[in-house]
């Protein structure tokens, strides 16, 4: 609710000085816990420590600083509360790469925005969150597949078909020469992040290829002849 000036000037109905007096309590009381997307916070650091499988109601009450009963009443079971936080994830990662496909599609030398993509895409992909996060999903993809197969539609597929989408405006326009632009987009993708994503994943210390390199092989198969 948006208060205009002249509210500041009237007096304070009996309801209002209740209501006040009810808030200072409040405030000079416990502090307020996390709930909603903040609880969420929370809870996903508590998975990502322990797994799922170590994770408890318990320390993601503490952690939030509300009562269990609380915890509850938001996400009524462990798995539902771990639904909830890769749901999130991958919904606030859904559009990630809309910036760089904006550019992406704007002028100038192909092979050095196609580059730049690439830079941005294996500094995303690659970060530490986000990799723990994949980690996270991968351990329980067999025993929750709905929850994994949300985390790949929401996240990963939805960002293909973005570049996608960018990559068949940019063939419309001449630039490459695109029957399939999903697939092309997949394996843009696949080319820049697969080798480094694989040995991140298994901790593995390797020199990582060139982004350059990926874009060549990209544009050897697909720039117009």
């Amino acid at each position: 609710m948006v208060l205009k000036w002249y509210d500041s000037l009237k007096e304070p109905s009996s309801t209002n000085i209740r209501g006040m007096s009810e808030t200072a309590t409040r405030t000079r009381g416990r502090p307020a816990g996390s709930t909603g997307d903040e609880l969420l916070d929370v809870a996903r650091g508590v998975f990502l420590e322990f797994g799922y499988r170590g994770a408890s109601m318990d320390e993601v009450a503490k952690r939030a600083k509300i009562s269990k009963s609380s915890l509850y009443r938001e996400h009524s079971s462990k798995k539902a509360l771990y639904a909830a936080v890769v749901h999130a994830w991958a919904r606030a990662g859904r559009d990630a790469m809309r910036p760089s496909l904006e550019r992406l599609r704007g002028s100038g030398d192909l092979r050095s925005r196609l580059i730049e993509l690439a830079q941005t895409m294996r500094a995303g992909i690659l970060s530490p969150p986000v990799l723990e996060m994949r980690r996270l999903v991968t351990a329980e993809a067999q025993s929750q597949p709905e929850v994994a197969r949300v985390y790949l539609e929401e996240s990963w597929n939805s960002n293909i078909r973005n570049l996608g989408e960018a990559l068949g405006e940019i063939a419309d326009g001449g630039e490459l020469r695109i029957d399939d632009p999903d697939a092309a987009a997949a394996q843009f993708t696949w080319l820049v992040i697969g080798a480094p994503l694989n040995a991140r994943l298994l901790s593995a210390v390797v020199d990582e290829p060139r982004v350059e390199t990926a874009v060549d092989l990209f544009l050897a198969g697909y720039a117009p002849r």
